[in-house]
């Protein structure tokens, strides 16, 4: 790696750091080395390369960022690439940040939304981080809602609102200033929930790549201006909790699309928000949505990590069908592992616990989608991939019965497991109709994942390519263009 020329005053900072986390110039260089890898990078560090930071010389690049997260797992506290006396830069870990403070939050996402909403092609080729779960998750389970989000507006006195002065409206734009902006209503944060359902309908049934780029300009555009607006602590709460449902859904976008890194990014932040908004079940929402990634991307072992800290962090008050989709996705990760006892014993819990919920049970709005159909959905994919094909057929279609038709996307997936049952069970011509069916949905939609169901299956048909039904599948899939 090309250095710097030296610089003349001796990295205080970064000796008092390395004696603290106990480290030897060559056992830092090796960890900085190691997350490299993490990320493609091929950096060759030696304690050389140490002693020259130590002097005062200042790597390039990514480097900087890098350090400071090996400090930042070993020191069990965030640690920046300032805090060791190096230079910033844009590290490959902007946005995986847990911010200390809903401010700094707000700075995080909003430069977040930014980059993305621009043309910073970039952001979308950023790899996925297994490493980068640990320190969000953690500082979400043992944290707290923060003591104060009122922005703008006085503090209590003796008990009473204080009415701030000159709360006039502002046109609505981005404000560029920490100061009071516009005033934030419960009109406005309606109308954040309104847009997230819109989002949400349109992702569902035509893919991530539909609108994701208009979701990511309205946060930009829209809420950035409100979390900088004038609110109190009630609307303040409400307001940090929309926007965090917002910031999950962008993620959820991009991570259909295949920008991995960036909705992990994403997630990050929705989780931070949601601390801020005093929100935990929502917080164990948006855990339970990294763990979906992380087993998409066979990443089981931090999958079943992940579901466990937001069972931990919500406990038991959760309503049961809650309970439910957070067992069941902890399921999905012992499934990619092939831990057979472990997945059944998660996919009773999770079926005993929608057993025990009321037709009448109050629901937060984004656990309804969680119903009988997803959780046989979530059983199909489980046998599935522990190889046991007559129960993932029986419940993918039980699943195929009762989804609704607007979840275009869910029940794609859903096809193309009952073909690899089939599949699996010898059922070659039902299973190449099933496939040949789910490619043709696939063409109409923008999702990354929908084509990576199709690709998964493709390779499965590839012992039998010689058959007369594949040669079939392989036409109709070639005249789709």
């Amino acid at each position: 790696m090309t250095e710097r020329p030296p610089q003349r005053t001796p990295n205080r900072q970064l000796a008092a750091l390395i004696a603290e986390a106990g480290f030897s110039n060559a056992g830092l260089a090796r960890r900085v080395d190691q997350l490299g890898l993490e990320h493609g990078l091929d950096l060759r560090y030696d304690k050389t390369s140490v002693t020259r930071w130590l002097r005062g010389q200042q790597p390039r690049g990514t480097t900087p960022a890098l350090i400071a997260e090996v400090f930042t797992r070993r020191l069990g506290r965030r640690l920046t690439a300032q805090d060791l006396g190096l230079d910033a830069c844009a590290p490959v870990y902007a946005g995986l940040e847990f911010a200390a403070g809903p401010e700094e939050a707000v700075d995080i996402v909003s430069g977040l939304w930014r980059k993305d909403s621009g043309s910073h092609a970039e952001l979308r080729k950023i790899a996925f981080t297994p490493a980068g779960l640990v320190v969000p998750s953690r500082d979400w389970l043992i944290g707290r809602a923060d003591d104060r989000v009122a922005r703008g507006a006085p503090p209590p006195v003796n008990g009473a609102r204080v009415p701030a002065q000159g709360r006039a409206a502002v046109p609505r734009q981005r404000q560029t200033d920490r100061g009071p902006g516009q005033r934030v209503t419960t009109g406005d944060i309606a109308a954040l929930r309104s847009v997230g359902e819109l989002f949400r309908t349109l992702d569902h049934a035509y893919g991530g790549g539909h609108a994701r780029q208009a979701l990511v300009r309205y946060l930009e555009h829209e809420t950035e201006p409100m979390l900088r607006g004038t609110y109190g602590e009630a609307t303040g709460r409400r307001l940090f909790a929309a926007a965090a449902d917002l910031t999950r859904l962008a993620g959820w976008t991009s991570f259909d699309i295949a920008a991995h890194g960036l909705a992990q990014r994403y997630f990050v932040q929705a989780l931070r928000l949601a601390q801020a908004a005093g929100d935990r079940p929502y917080g164990s929402y948006v855990l339970v949505t990294m763990s979906r990634q992380a087993i998409h991307l066979g990443h089981g072992r931090e999958a079943v990590q992940l579901a466990r800290v937001a069972q931990q962090g919500v406990g038991s008050a959760a309503p049961a069908v809650v309970q439910a989709l957070l067992h069941s996705v902890e399921a999905r990760g012992h499934g990619v592992l092939g831990e057979v006892r472990a997945c059944t014993a998660s996919l009773v819990r999770a079926e005993r616990a929608m057993e025990a919920a009321r037709p009448g049970d109050e629901l937060p709005h984004w656990a309804r989608f969680f119903d009988e159909a997803q959780l046989a959905d979530e059983f199909a994919h489980c046998h599935r991939d522990l190889q046991q094909y007559r129960a993932a057929a029986q419940h993918a279609e039980r699943s195929l019965q009762l989804r609704s038709p607007g979840y275009a996307r869910s029940r794609l997936f859903c096809r193309v497991v009952l073909a690899t049952a089939r599949l699996g069970l010898g059922e070659l011509d039902q299973a190449c109709s099933l496939g040949a069916e789910a490619a043709q949905q696939a063409t109409e939609m923008r999702s990354a994942r929908a084509l990576e169901y199709v690709r998964d299956f493709e390779k499965r048909l590839e012992p039998y390519r010689d058959a007369s039904a594949v040669r079939t599948y392989r036409d109709r899939v070639a005249a789709l263009g």
